[in-house]
Formats: structure tokens, sequence, C-alpha cells
């Protein structure tokens, strides 16, 4: 079987929490020993990252074409995969080839919601809040849910000794992780350039900022991290929340749909903008005994997420194969 995915940005130049996502998925697909083109359709950012094609994880990533549409690879697939800015084009055009196509749903945002009652799509969710949400109004008739996948594996390490934040946007909560720093300046904080937003960078004594990671190199993030700040406006999940728990790493959290879902009773939740209270949970955290007993909860999450992963790639694979 030929997957064509059709996006606007691909890692590893750009490792938001939906193109990781999204690969993970793409690569389940190539261990099953199907073919995978991925086509986008932005240039990268960085010009340094623009190309000419490249293959990563056995899946070929295609250049970027400006407005041409892509009658060359579609007629050659079986199946086409999109999400977010791609969905309108790649829905119309499977349509038009009389190709099976779906959407992953990471949000539940206008642009997500003007086509997640389209009934001859099939709809993939991030979440089963995403899921209820979404289909409050517009049940559909095929649907899965696949929670972002996490390989444990690849993340695992020995916690380090810093408080991290990952993507220095104001959404992810930037103002929360620097009011801090400034507030406990005997603690080492650590500040990880994301993928998306402007990012806010400060320069203060106990703050380290490193340049924007790559999936591969996540490990050396949660290596220097004792606890994670994820002090969002809003996420649907909680990608590296879960990848930090892999390693035992606590999470304190904005209680977002997404996040109480993705960190179930392994999370700290804390409101975004109560810094007294994120102060005082890290504070407590700073005791070994309490560390213990939270590391020892993320372990556990990460885990029973473990199964989840596995349940749920095998259904997305299936549901492919089977389209």
């Amino acid at each position: 079987m030929r997957v064509l995915a059709m996006v606007h940005w691909y890692v590893p130049h750009h490792n938001g929490g939906a193109e990781v996502m999204l690969h993970t998925m793409l690569r389940a697909l190539v261990e099953r020993g199907h073919e995978v083109d991925v086509l986008e359709s932005r240039a990268p950012l960085n010009a340094s990252y623009r190309h000419d094609g490249y293959t990563i994880d056995g899946i070929r990533v295609h250049p970027f074409r400006d407005k041409e549409d892509p009658i060359d690879l579609m007629p050659k697939c079986d199946v086409v995969v999109t999400h977010l800015e791609n969905t309108a084009r790649a829905v119309v055009l499977a349509r038009w080839m009389h190709k099976p196509v779906f959407v992953v749903n990471h949000n539940d945002f206008d642009n997500t919601r003007a086509w997640s009652g389209a009934s001859d799509v099939y709809q993939v969710y991030n979440s089963e809040w995403l899921r209820d949400e979404l289909q409050e109004y517009q049940p559909v008739p095929d649907w899965l849910v696949v929670r972002p996948p996490i390989n444990a594996d690849e993340y695992r390490t020995k916690p380090g000794t810093k408080v991290t934040l990952i993507n220095l946007n104001a959404d992810k909560g930037a103002h929360v992780f620097y009011e801090l720093a400034r507030r406990m300046s005997e603690t080492q904080f650590l500040g990880v350039v994301g993928a998306h937003g402007d990012q806010i960078i400060e320069y203060l004594p106990n703050v380290t900022i490193v340049n924007h990671v790559d999936p591969h190199g996540m490990s050396r993030v949660y290596r220097q991290t004792r606890i994670l700040l994820m002090p969002s406006v809003y996420e649907s999940w909680g990608r590296v929340g879960v990848e930090a728990m892999a390693s035992g790493i606590p999470v304190i959290a904005n209680p977002t749909n997404g996040l109480t879902e993705a960190l179930g009773d392994a999370g700290t939740y804390v409101s975004r903008d109560d810094l007294d209270g994120w102060q005082t949970a890290i504070e407590r955290l700073s005791d070994g005994r309490v560390w213990n007993g939270a590391s020892r909860r993320a372990l556990k999450r990460s885990k029973e997420l473990d199964l989840v992963r596995d349940a749920d790639l095998n259904h997305w694979c299936f549901m492919v194969e089977t389209a």
C-alpha cells in the first residue's frame, strides 16, 4: 500500500507536537511494509532546512511546491492523510480522485470544526475529550482515537536537575517560566526554543536557553530536567509531558482538557495564572521523598500509555489498510 501525507511542514525542520505525532503514525505504517510519501505545502522557515527531497525513518519527503497540486503523486497512492491547514485541499483532491482520506484532528478550533463533520472522511482524534467535543453535534460514521504515540524508549533517560519549559512562547507560558526563575534565583531553569509561536528569550543568571531540538534529540533535554512545566493556555493532549514521564520526571501543568487526560493522576495541576501555586509546587518537589513519589506515579502513567499507544497504532494501521 502507498500512502500520501499532505502537510504544511514536516520533521526534522519543524518539530511541533502535531508534526511529531503524524511522523510516528506514518512510521508505524512503514514498519508494516507500506510506502509513505510526504508533500509539504510550505518552504521551511529556516533557509538551511530547504531541500530537494529527503528520507527520514523510511518516509520519503518531497520538496515544497508553491501552488502545484500533487497530481503526479496522488494517482499512485491508495490513501491520503492530512491535518491542519492542508485539510481542505487534501479532502477536495482526494474526493476528486476517489481516494480515501484520513484527517488528523489536533484541536477544536474553527478551521478544524469546518471539516469535522464530513461524513466521507475518516476522522482521527488525538484524545477522547476532543472526539466528544467535535462529535457532540456532528457525529460521523468512520472515526478513531489515536493519542499522540510516544515511543518511551526513545526519550527515557536519567533525570537531571533543572526546571524546564519546552517552547518559549506566550501561549505555552513563557511569562510564568521567567517569573518563577526571577522568584527562585537559587533554582536552575532550562528553556527550550519551540517549533511555533514567537519565542520569548530572556537572559537570567539561573536560566539556560537551548535551541530547537528535533525528536531524536529530546532525551538530551530530559537528561537535564528534574521537573517539567506546562503552564499552557491550551493543550489538546500534552506530548512533552508524556515524553518526560517516560523518565519519571514529574510534570506541573495547567489543567486543560488535554493535559488532564494525558497526565492523569500523575500530573500536578496548578491554574496558569497562580504564580504562588507554581512556586509552591516546585518547592514541594524539591523534597526528595515528594519527588520520588511523583516520579513513581509518572513512570506508572508512562507504562499505562505504552499499552494505549500500541492499541492505538494497531487500530490506526488496520483502518488505513482496510479503507
